[in-house]
């Protein structure tokens, strides 16, 4: 296991879930029944969950049904709460209803925009996440030790609570896991004592049911035609490149939309589809889209015309891209593409964005020679650099990759992630392969502030971490790497007779990227564990 990372107690996300997921057992209504929300509420749910006279009426069609009324949730924390009521108790709803159920949910009782910013990744399945919710030095750090041993902070970050449901969910935690308080970072205190004293409080004053944020965003929310018309959209794909386009967006009624993704890569490849979405809670979309043939799924919030999250394969989920759009209506650059260029040099740029109706202020010292594609989401320009331009980043709409950067040289390549997992499978089980994707970054100064260039090209080169993994020879066992591409793919699971003891074919790997600039090499280095599989996918870990 990664030594950094264990030093300072801090968990890594390595594996999040897909949607339906879960068993369901053969189904009392027929498809062409699929009941409504609030009968479903009425006839399923409440037969365990009493409703009326139970305190504060929720926003569920006016009723009150115990253990709901005083929960809010993201789609995916409602829909794993309806898989635990069927798995746990048996509870007899179709797939369809399922949906349903989670929409109407979702809806009624979600999270505004600013109570799930800052735990997205966990939605996004962003593999290689490393949280701080243990991390010794954090305020959080008692969180940590209590809860996000288990599992991910962000789990109960993505929730908001009464005071008695963050009870009930201690309890019933108790209930359910009865060995908790013999684990780690249980047994060395009164957990339970620590859990309702200290914890629940803690929990009710930063993730409290009650909200100004929640309050306001019912009030505000944006109506789903809103959403129709083009999106301009800018991207960059671990192993595949930077890729630009406009995706249109029909709204189809009851918050379903048509869509379909018209896109390339920089180098010229097509990314291109059709699919459809929906939308929850005014602002969480979530669509499927056949990309060339692959099936791949966005995870997005849309705040105030632009659309930002992740895209990845519906099978694959450690590949995908992130992804940033914009509507017809507002007016930005959301991305350079490639966002560096040589002083001294010529280079070919594309601007990204929505309203363009001239080339920007590129920065000093960059001059553009010719426009040879120009609309409202794109322009195409030659640029010459003059020589003695100076290093510096020109941030030209909003966000991390709306900017230029002017270089003089090379001065450091970081490799991103830094420390990864990825996972063996495959080889005809259960569980397939999880790979590990690199991107390297390049780094300038200008004097002693360093001037992020963006991602370049890079040949990468794999390595023992350390002295255990070369007496074990892990890079032989491990997995390959591309050289080209920075994508590495596992090795099979299972026990491998030419180790020692049969063991699996995990490893621990130092993966190198080397950057040319010129003459001159630059390298940097990350960490890749090559773990056992995941067995248990969850849509929230």
């Amino acid at each position: 296991m990664n030594n950094k990372s264990m030093s300072q107690g801090r968990r890594i996300l390595t594996a999040v879930g897909v949607a339906l997921l879960f068993g369901v057992s053969a189904p009392a209504y027929s498809a062409e029944e699929t009941r409504s929300a609030e009968t479903i509420l009425q006839e399923t749910c409440g037969t365990c969950h009493s409703s009326g006279k139970l305190g504060r009426a929720s926003a569920i069609t006016g009723a009150d049904f115990s253990r709901m009324r005083g929960q809010r949730k993201t789609p995916e924390g409602w829909l794993m709460t309806i898989a635990r009521m069927q798995v746990t108790h048996g509870v007899n709803i179709t797939q369809d209803e399922r949906r349903v159920l989670v929409k109407h949910l979702a809806d009624s009782q979600g999270l505004a925009p600013s109570e799930s910013e800052s735990y997205r990744y966990a939605l996004e399945r962003r593999l290689n996440e490393v949280e701080e919710f243990r991390d010794s030095e954090s305020e959080l750090a008692e969180l940590g030790e209590m809860c996000a041993r288990c599992h991910s902070g962000a789990r109960f970050a993505l929730q908001r609570r009464s005071q008695d449901e963050w009870e009930h969910t201690i309890h019933s935690h108790l209930g359910q896991w009865p060995s908790l308080e013999y684990q780690a970072f249980s047994r060395d205190r009164d957990w339970f004592e620590i859990a309702l004293k200290d914890t629940v409080p803690e929990l009710v004053e930063r993730y409290g049911l009650e909200s100004k944020a929640w309050d306001e965003w019912q009030e505000n929310k944006p109506a789903a035609d809103e959403f129709n018309g083009s999106w301009s959209f800018s991207g960059h794909y671990p192993g595949e490149g930077a890729l630009h386009g406009v995706m249109t967006v029909n709204h189809q009624g009851d918050d379903n939309f048509a869509v379909e993704v018209r896109g390339k890569y920089v180098d010229g490849r097509d990314f291109s589809g059709k699919g459809s979405a929906i939308l929850y809670n005014g602002h969480e979309w979530r669509a499927n889209i056949n990309i060339d043939g692959t099936q791949m799924q966005q995870l997005f919030s849309v705040i105030d015309g632009k659309m930002q999250g992740r895209m990845f394969e519906k099978k694959f989920f450690e590949r995908g891209l992130d992804f940033v759009g914009a509507h017809e209506s507002t007016n930005t650059v959301l991305a350079v593409q490639p966002s560096y260029v040589k002083a001294g040099e010529k280079a070919t740029l594309t601007i990204v964005g929505t309203g363009l109706n001239a080339v920007p202020n590129l920065g000093e010292g960059v001059k553009v020679e010719k426009v040879t594609q120009q609309s409202p989401f794109l322009y195409t320009v030659k640029v010459a650099v003059d020589k003695k331009a100076a290093t510096q980043r020109k941030v030209l709409g909003d966000g991390e990759h709306a900017a230029l950067a002017v270089y003089q040289q090379l001065e450091k390549v970081t490799v991103t992630p830094d420390f990864a997992v990825a996972r063996v499978g495959g080889d005809g089980g259960h569980v397939e392969k999880l790979q590990g994707r690199f991107d390297a970054l390049g780094w300038a100064k200008n004097g002693d502030e360093e001037v992020l260039l963006g991602v370049m090209p890079a040949m990468w080169e794999v390595s023992p971490f350390d002295e255990d993994a070369k007496a074990n020879n892990d890079v032989k066992y491990a997995g390959t790497l591309d050289a080209s591409t920075g994508v590495f793919t596992p090795a099979v699971a299972g026990p491998n007779k030419e180790r020692s003891m049969m063991s699996n074919n995990i490893g621990n790997l130092n993966i190198t990227a080397t950057v040319k600039d010129g003459r001159k090499k630059v390298s940097g280095s990350g960490q890749l564990v090559v773990g056992v599989p995941v067995w248990t996918i969850t849509p929230i870990p």
